[in-house]
């Protein structure tokens, strides 16, 4: 990786090199986080893993949702940020970020996952703060499974967008020369009633500003894809009890697997619809991102996630009208 610059501009990339990793070229120290909580880290992995193998420092970090109050006290950097390493002790059974130090660890790859609480915008943004001047991090990438961070507040149906916006407005305000967000599960969260017509409207909007650095599939044969579904299938047999259905649809995706595909008793029959789409990677600028959103400065000064809940739904109580959802035409 060659010295940190200044982001590529969106009109000098070009189809020989994947916008993303165009983007990510400058950069001496990534960190890529999850957005959405829980397993979202792992939808990071394909690309973590890219980039280690091309060289790069790459770090990994998630909004957990674990109870990380139980871990060991000299696993906390600072107030809110905790460094998980494969021997951190915790009595929870659901703790995805050990999970996946652990199975980092096995795989001789660097294995510290970062993990903040989830917290409303403040004081994520100073836990982010700290790990960004900590790591020399110059280029941030938040990652969804899913798309709902990519919704701007007026669609037919917001998902499940708590942590998601919590991250985007924490970031967006950071002192970072790259900055992107990475979204890979498209059509997931229909089962929370997005509309994907939506999110392509929102795609081609971005585009438009310039802020879309668009979409790029994960090969089903790469090592890339081979190493995220080892990752899945041991994260779903770390958690049986709670497997995540995001990660589970988007690996069997990654495996040529199509339609009401089987892989947790989480699921009932006929509720899933995997397809090559959900291996796709659908990135934009995060600045960019956070400017379309209507409603990102409400949860500004928040301090709780209950803050965070309840002004987005203020919001969406004074929404007189919303966009009016569509069946994808073909």
């Amino acid at each position: 990786m060659t010295p940190a610059a200044a982001p590529a501009d969106s009109g000098a990339f070009s189809l020989a090199v994947p916008p993303l990793f165009a983007a990510l070229a400058p950069a001496r120290s990534i960190l890529i986080a999850g957005a959405g909580g829980g397993f979202d880290v792992y939808a990071g992995l394909p690309l973590a893993i890219a980039l280690w193998h091309a060289g790069a420092q790459v770090h990994l970090a998630s909004l957990s949702f674990s109870e990380l109050e139980l871990i060991d006290r000299d696993a906390w950097v600072v107030e809110n940020l905790a460094a998980v390493q494969p021997d951190t002790t915790s009595p929870d059974w659901y703790f995805p970020e050990r999970t996946l130090a652990r199975w980092l660890a096995a795989q001789q790859l660097p294995s510290t996952v970062y993990a903040f609480p989830p917290l409303g915008v403040q004081p994520l943004r100073t836990a982010y703060r700290h790990l960004v001047e900590d790591l020399d991090i110059d280029a941030v990438v938040l990652v969804d499974g899913g798309t709902d961070v990519l919704l701007r507040g007026d669609e037919s149906n917001l998902g499940t967008p708590v942590e998601d916006m919590t991250s985007l407005a924490a970031v967006a305000a950071l002192d970072v020369p790259v900055k992107l967000v990475t979204s890979l599960g498209f059509g997931i969260d229909a089962y929370d009633g997005v509309n994907h017509v939506e999110v392509l409207e929102n795609l081609a909007a971005l585009d438009r500003d310039g802020g879309y650095l668009g979409a790029l599939s994960i090969p089903g044969s790469s090592r890339e894809a081979k190493l995220y579904r080892a990752a899945v299938a041991d994260a779903q047999a770390a958690t049986p009890q709670r497997p995540s259905i995001v990660q589970g649809q988007i690996a069997a995706a990654t495996n040529g697997e199509f339609g009401d595909v089987r892989f947790s008793r989480r699921t009932g029959s006929g509720d899933l619809f995997v397809n090559p789409l959900m291996a796709i990677y659908f990135t934009v600028d995060l600045d960019k991102l956070a400017a379309r959103c209507l409603y990102l400065d409400r949860i500004e000064n928040t301090i709780g996630r209950r803050q965070v809940i309840t002004r987005i739904q203020a919001f969406r109580d004074e929404q007189l009208r919303s966009r009016i959802p569509r069946a994808f035409p073909h």
